[in-house]
């Protein structure tokens, strides 16, 4: 029985590292908050919107190509989710700090 739970918490420690969440970094936490970002979009997991690792896995943008995709966004680039409104509300300097951290994102 002992060994029984042993592996079993084993395996469970396994599996919540393989599951960990990306560390958003404080400073472009509070802008994805002030900027209503998280409430479509999470780093991990699908929402509204793709995942922000998703967006680098399959397209590999730039900062500046994602700071033009705040603004205008272009739905063709994503089938299957709704079109993202445009976001002329957020501070080019604050688009760019945000676009900067999901472009260094795996």
């Amino acid at each position: 029985m002992k060994k029984v739970l042993i592996t079993l918490l084993l395996l469970g420690g396994i599996s919540t590292l393989s599951h960990a969440q990306t560390r958003i970094p404080p400073n472009v936490q509070k802008l994805l908050q002030k900027n209503t970002c998280l409430a479509c979009h999470n780093p991990d997991k699908k929402l509204v919107g793709p995942a922000y690792k998703e967006v680098m896995q399959k397209k590999k943008y730039k900062a500046e190509e994602i700071v033009e995709l705040i603004y205008k966004p272009n739905p063709k680039n994503w089938p299957g989710y709704p079109p993202m409104a445009p976001m002329a509300q957020v501070p080019k300097n604050e688009a760019m700090i945000i676009a900067k951290w999901i472009a260094s994102l795996k």
